[in-house]
């Protein structure tokens, strides 16, 4: 223990006294992220919500990726700036890890006040981080690319997100096994700062073993990368490319996937 005392938490244990610390910088990492992305940064509004919230479950790691990745480093420059394929790839990943994670956070905070098992748990954050990825941030956010039609919006991302999401899940899962089941059983609760720790560090761990099967789906054409409000897609991709790209999908009367 330390000899720190605050009066929510009580006597610190070293651990909480770094997750504080670790959340102080979150915090101000969160706020320059979505005072840039809102104000400055001329990337697309889904893009905006989404580093706001992968910032909020990594802190400055977020920070750090969103500044060597989004940021425009100058006025009209955005374009070519997020046009190479680790920037789209890793646009495309946060995409992912940002709709699929809140689902996961949010169904382990209710199955964790529920006292459920880890096995049901996992299942149920499985769902869940699925079902908000693809209802939410992919099909929502495209269904203007499909003519307006959410069906057929969810339809092209059920394929790539269920890809990407697998994968995250495939990082995220035994990190969050490892840590929540493991000696200090704090991390089950939500009330607790070792809870948000953990998954900070499963956040993490999605993000890293997703990221090249994003980099993968994007160079397939199969999802969308680092796009601006001036162009979509691939940097200087635009909206009127975009829609032709996708016109012999939306006239199928059964609509296939590029690359199945």
């Amino acid at each position: 223990m330390t000899e720190i005392y605050l009066p929510v938490f009580g006597q610190l244990a070293w651990l909480d006294a770094i997750l504080l610390v670790w959340l102080t910088l979150t915090f101000f990492s969160v706020a320059y992220v979505a005072y840039d992305a809102f104000t400055k940064n001329p990337e697309m509004t889904v893009m905006k919500w989404g580093w706001v919230l992968v910032t909020l479950y990594l802190g400055p790691i977020g920070l750090f990726l969103y500044v060597m990745s989004c940021q425009e480093p100058a006025p009209g420059t955005h374009e070519e700036f997020v046009k190479p394929l680790w920037k789209q790839g890793l646009g495309s990943a946060i995409h992912c890890v940002a709709g699929d994670a809140t689902g996961i956070i949010a169904a382990a905070v209710i199955t964790a006040w529920l006292g459920l098992p880890m096995w049901i748990d996992l299942i149920v954050e499985y769902i869940a981080g699925f079902a908000f990825g693809l209802l939410i941030f992919q099909s929502l956010f495209m269904k203007d690319m499909m003519g307006g039609s959410y069906i057929k919006a969810v339809k092209h991302s059920l394929y790539p997100e269920w890809v990407s999401m697998n994968f995250m899940m495939a990082g995220m899962f035994p990190v969050m096994v490892v840590l929540m089941m493991g000696r200090d059983m704090r991390a089950m609760e939500p009330t607790e700062l070792v809870f948000w720790g953990a998954m900070s560090v499963a956040v993490g761990a999605g993000l890293l073993v997703c990221y090249p099967v994003n980099v993968w789906l994007v160079n397939k054409g199969l999802k969308h990368g680092m796009g601006t409000v001036r162009a979509l897609g691939k940097g200087g991709h635009s909206l009127e490319a975009e829609l032709r790209q996708w016109l012999p999908w939306l006239k199928s009367p059964a609509p296939e996937m590029k690359g199945m």
